[in-house]
C-alpha cells in the first residue's frame, strides 16, 4: 500500500470578496475561516423532522417570503447574541436554534394558549 502524503494546493469554490492575503508566492488568497462565515450565513434556515411534522400537522404553510422574514428574524437574533429564540411571525410561534438556523418547532394560533416555551433566551417579533 501506498502511504506517500501528497500535498496539492485547495482552492475555495467560492471567491470572496472581503479580507484577502498574500501568500509566500505573492498569490492573493482568501481566509478559510471568511469563506466559512460566508457559506454559513447564505445558507438558508432548515427544519427538524419534529418542526416539519408540526407544520403538516397544524397546516401551516410557508412560502418564500415568510421563509424570508424568518430567517430575518434569525438574523435579528443573531446580531443580539442569542442562542435560541422564541420567533412570533403571523399568529404562528417558531422555537429556533439561531447558531444552526434550525426551526426546532412551530406553533399555530389555535395551540398557543397555555403553551409554555422553555430553553429559550429571547424573541422576536416580526
Amino acid at each position: 500500500m501506498d502511504q506517500r502524503i501528497y500535498i496539492n494546493s485547495v482552492q475555495p469554490l467560492h471567491r470572496s470578496t472581503k479580507i484577502q492575503t498574500k501568500n509566500t508566492s505573492g498569490q492573493s488568497r482568501v481566509p478559510f475561516s471568511e469563506i466559512l462565515k460566508e457559506q454559513v450565513q447564505s445558507h438558508s434556515i432548515r427544519f427538524s423532522k419534529h418542526a416539519e411534522q408540526r407544520l403538516k400537522t397544524r397546516k401551516i404553510q410557508l412560502d418564500q417570503g415568510k421563509i424570508d422574514k424568518l430567517s430575518k428574524a434569525i438574523d435579528q437574533a443573531e446580531e443580539k447574541g442569542s442562542r435560541e429564540s422564541l420567533v412570533l411571525m403571523d399568529n404562528v410561534a417558531y422555537v429556533v436554534s439561531v447558531k444552526n438556523r434550525l426551526v426546532i418547532t412551530a406553533v399555530n394560533d389555535e395551540n398557543l394558549k397555555d403553551n409554555v416555551f422553555t430553553n429559550i433566551d429571547s424573541a422576536v417579533v416580526v
